[in-house]
């Protein structure tokens, strides 16, 4: 049997990261952890406690209410996924609202929420045997993973794709606009003081304009098998 990894996956947004981390942990039978959906849940929280108004946030509020924040994901059988629960609530499908995709990059370049969970994505992965998809995960969170990975795609293929997840969900909104929102969140995530997105010095670097999914899964197949053999 092979011993478990954690698997680091970083990148830009809507890239595809979440997608493919969750394949990679199917396949190796892993657990997988969405990092920014828990950046998304402490976003939702400040919204439901009126903490957060026009990107004005009450920091001192947040900061009393952050050893409250219990963040956990549960695996839905009919659904064959994991979910993101919220001080016993799920919250999946809230989290992927476009109000909190509009403010999730401001919660999360905040030093002591990103300290936070930080502490719980550790806990979580004490056992390896995880796939962490993020920003930041194989720089600061676990920065002796065993295998990194730093995707990235095109802004116009980003921004195709983010639009026709919208669009299917019925959220209307223009392509150019979206194409905006992510150039801006690229900004952001890069520009920020505390954990910006940089891709790891030993990561591997996958661009995946091009590829389809199945193609991505051969790509990480021989990066895991050349992993074992170290």
């Amino acid at each position: 049997m092979n011993k478990p990894l954690i698997v680091a996956i970083d990148g830009h947004s809507s890239c595809g990261k979440s997608s493919f981390a969750k394949a990679i942990a199917r396949k190796l039978g892993y657990i997988y952890i969405d990092s920014g959906a828990m950046y998304r849940a402490v976003t939702l929280f400040c919204l439901e406690n009126n903490l957060l108004h026009d990107q004005s946030l009450d920091y001192l509020a947040l900061f009393d209410k952050l050893p409250e924040l219990k963040i956990k994901f549960n695996y839905n059988k009919a659904k064959e996924q994991y979910e993101t629960w919220l001080n016993g609530s799920n919250v999946e499908e809230a989290i992927r609202m476009p109000a909190i995709s509009e403010s999730v990059s401001l919660i999360a370049k905040i030093k002591e929420v990103r300290e936070r969970l930080v502490n719980l994505q550790r806990s979580m992965g004490v056992n390896k045997g995880i796939v962490m998809d993020g920003r930041d995960i194989g720089t600061v969170v676990f920065p002796d993973a065993d295998i990194k990975i730093f995707m990235t795609a095109s802004l116009d293929v980003r921004a195709a794709r983010r639009y026709k997840e919208l669009s299917e969900n019925g959220v209307i909104i223009s392509f150019e606009e979206v194409k905006k929102n992510l150039k801006t969140r690229d900004q952001i995530d890069s520009s920020r003081n505390v954990s910006p997105l940089k891709q790891a010095k030993d990561a591997i670097l996958l661009d995946n304009s091009l590829l389809t999914p199945l193609d991505q899964m051969h790509w990480f197949d021989e990066l895991y098998q050349k992993t074992l053999l170290k």
